[in-house]
């Protein structure tokens, strides 16, 4: 009752928002599809024409809704803030009532140094609220990498040893890694959840200071009918000139977009996956994923799980809040867009999963349109490329056909696009609308920060912010075509029924970046189609050519863009100049300068020993007394079958007799999760004879010392 009632008490005053602002991209929309509607009248109506009238109305609407978005978000930053947002109902100060919470950070064959050194920054942060008793840490793996699995275990012994961590700090890795993050979750609330009344969910390259979480926890605490709130993480520690320009953009623009979202949907927003408090209980009770109809990639288990989760939050009757305004809450991004375009491929057949659940019985308005919104955020990409080819067969038809344009001239003898549009205002009108809807928004975030001479400076003063700008929104024009590209073909492959595989996600930078092999087997189809479509146009009318160059440029540079914006001495020389600068960089926060020498530290001690850093987690496990018992004592025992038994003997004691170059990660992993042979490892190679060991194993012996004056969170990048 107490839910319903809160809802009920704002309900006229969010009606008139979200009249408002639906009626903005309807108005938009229906003025633009009039301008669109009257210049293919003009002379008719064809099949053509109609196809590309529809796709034009979909896309302009997409894009509307952005540019609403940010306006909405401007009106209410100009006003001094939105009084109707979650963080306003806490009361100053720092004394908040906490209740017990769980911090989880699934893992999956992750840069070990980078999870367990930002945790590590994570715990200290919140142990300096003096509200650490109210918080305990899981680290829960999935990987699937012997290496990676015991580095992962010596790792969290040692941060437990120098925080003093144990009884807070704990490492679960899961035997079978069932649907994937979804599925590691959901393990871990079947068997812990009833311990604590939240979670805190974050990703692997997450950062969130102590003051945020326990910002977070009161709030849940002083809003019992809120279920989840999720923050706005700042994209950070890019050193890739694409990671950096990637960082601020998001940092320059967000603001309007996050304040725009808030105004519309209020108690009924959307769940990124990370950087989110959530009520356990409702969670556990209510979303628990469906199985979809078929199989992949449409059907079977929802990859994209977050927004479903928030959208049966919602069904259930809890809130779901945008918390835009909490600092102190950061991630990472992909280094190169290559690595970009990997993630993209993932979420794109788990997006449009989402097509399935749009008519779900029981969804409320604003979580499909959150779906949809999230479909089209792929589906977009093909319905443009579409919509200009189209075009280009309509320009093409116009060009060879007798037919007068204007009652007068032959389209062929119009000198160029631009003087048609200046013979009919529709067109130029309609050219203008667009514009304004595409680029106002980033004009307005430049200004609104321009006017605030503190957080200007933030950016590395006015002159380079300007520049930035300027810079960020040429790139990302060149960029738009080759992830509409991308995107494409993603969606064209998801619709032939092809699935994805689960990878792990780059996340740190190499100064090597993108090689040209890799750039041109990822780029060269689209460098191709550029400049067979370029001719094309080229060779039928120049005019018009110049009207694509914008597209056909992004296309045809797309290899030597994606290997220059993969450079990390590119993007750190940016930064030595002042450009692309976010207040992060040159404000850090505490917790972000902890990380950054953290980190620089642990890399600066990585073991140089190539013969042994291949199998360095199995050679831990089994010849040192320390790992191996530590190892041991992690694994459930488990009954074995007598043939299982027999082919774990076998596996033994060949791994001493051949070393484990020719064992597959299978084997190595069959090996590790049973606790017997592990023992029996670990006795029979510090009692045999030299001689009946492989040399392997002879090698390891003699410079183990050597490789344990590393830090053990440090001995693989």
């Amino acid at each position: 009752m107490q839910i319903r009632l809160a809802e009920k008490m704002d309900s006229r005053r969010l009606d008139r928002r979200r009249f408002l602002f639906f009626s903005g991209i309807f108005g938009l929309t229906s003025l633009a599809t009039w301008f669109m509607a009257d210049l293919l009248w003009r002379d008719g109506i064809t099949g053509l024409e109609i196809a590309l009238l529809i796709l034009f109305v979909i896309l302009f609407a997409h894009i509307a809704t952005g540019f609403c978005t940010a306006l909405v978000g401007f009106y209410v930053i100009n006003r001094g803030g939105d009084s109707s947002r979650i963080t306003a109902t806490l009361p100053p100060g720092e004394d908040w009532p906490l209740a017990s919470t769980a911090v989880i950070m699934p893992a999956f064959n992750e840069d070990v140094s980078r999870v367990f050194e930002g945790l590590r920054v994570v715990y200290r942060s919140v142990q300096e609220t003096k509200k650490l008793e109210h918080f305990d840490f899981f680290v829960l793996s999935d990987s699937n990498q012997p290496n990676q699995w015991i580095q992962e275990e010596v790792a969290w012994l040692e941060l437990c040893k120098q925080v003093g961590g144990f009884g807070k700090i704990f490492y679960r890795k899961r035997r079978h890694a069932i649907n994937k993050k979804a599925g590691n979750v959901a393990d871990f609330l079947r068997r812990w959840g009833k311990s604590y009344r939240y979670m805190i969910v974050l990703d692997a390259d997450s950062i969130m200071t102590g003051r945020a979480m326990v910002e977070l926890v009161a709030l849940m605490e002083k809003n019992p009918q809120v279920g989840l709130i999720q923050t706005a993480p700042r994209i950070v520690n890019g050193e890739t000139l694409f990671a950096r320009v990637q960082s601020f953009a998001s940092r320059l623009y967000s603001p309007l977009f996050l304040a725009g979202l808030n105004y519309w949907q209020q108690h009924e927003g959307n769940f990124w996956g990370h950087n989110a408090v959530v009520r356990i209980q409702p969670f556990m009770d209510h979303c628990s994923l469906p199985e979809l109809p078929g199989r992949e990639p449409f059907g079977g288990r929802i990859l994209s799980h977050d927004f479903v989760e928030a959208a049966l939050m919602r069904k259930a009757g809890w809130a779901v809040w945008l918390a835009g305004d909490i600092e102190g809450t950061y991630e990472e991004g992909p280094p190169t867009l290559i690595d970009s375009a990997k993630r993209d491929r993932r979420w794109c057949q788990g997006n449009m999963q989402h097509a399935w659940l749009l008519t779900t019985r029981g969804f409320r308005a604003a979580s499909r349109f959150h779906l949809l919104m999230g479909v089209m955020g792929y589906l977009s990409s093909p319905l443009w490329l579409l919509f200009m080819l189209l075009s280009t067969i309509q320009v093409f038809s116009l060009v060879t056909s007798p037919v007068l344009l204007n009652g007068a001239e032959k389209f062929e003898d119009v000198t160029s696009l631009f003087g048609y549009m200046i013979k009919v205002p529709e067109a130029l009108t309609l050219f203008a609308l667009t514009m304004l809807v595409i680029f106002v928004p980033k004009i307005v975030s430049v200004v609104v920060t321009l006017g605030n001479t503190v957080e200007a400076e933030k950016f590395g003063g006015k002159r380079r912010l300007v520049v930035s700008a300027l810079l960020e929104t040429l790139l990302s024009t060149l960029l738009a075509p080759i992830n509409m590209a991308f995107n494409s073909k993603f969606v064209l492959v998801t619709l032939l029924g092809q699935g994805v595989s689960w990878v792990t996600q780059k996340r740190g930078a190499d100064d090597d970046g993108t090689d040209w092999r890799e750039a041109i087997i990822t780029h060269g189809g689209q460098t191709f189609f550029g400049l067979v479509w370029g001719v094309s146009s080229w060779i039928l009318l120049p005019s018009f050519f110049w009207w694509l160059s914008p597209v056909i440029a992004g296309l045809v540079l797309s290899v030597p863009l994606s290997i220059l914006l993969s450079k990390a001495r590119v993007g750190r020389r940016a930064r030595q100049i002042g450009l692309f600068l976010t207040p992060e960089e040159t404000h850090p926060p505490y917790e972000l300068k902890r990380l950054e020498q953290n980190l620089a530290e642990c890399y600066r001690h990585l073991a140089p020993l190539k013969p042994l850093r291949a199998d360095y987690g199995l050679l831990q496990a089994v010849l040192d007394p320390y790992v191996n018992a530590m190892h041991v004592a992690l694994l459930r025992q488990r009954r074995r079958s007598e043939e299982a038994q027999e082919w774990l003997v076998q596996l033994r004691e060949r791994l001493l007799r051949d070393g484990p170059a020719k064992f597959t990660p299978k084997e190595k992993m069959a090996l590790l999760l049973d606790a017997d042979s592990m023992i029996w490892l670990h006795r029979e190679l510090w009692s045999v004879p030299a001689d009946a060991l492989a040399e392997w194993w002879r090698l390891a012996m003699r410079q183990y010392n050597v490789l344990t004056t590393a830090p053990t969170t440090a001995l693989y990048r």
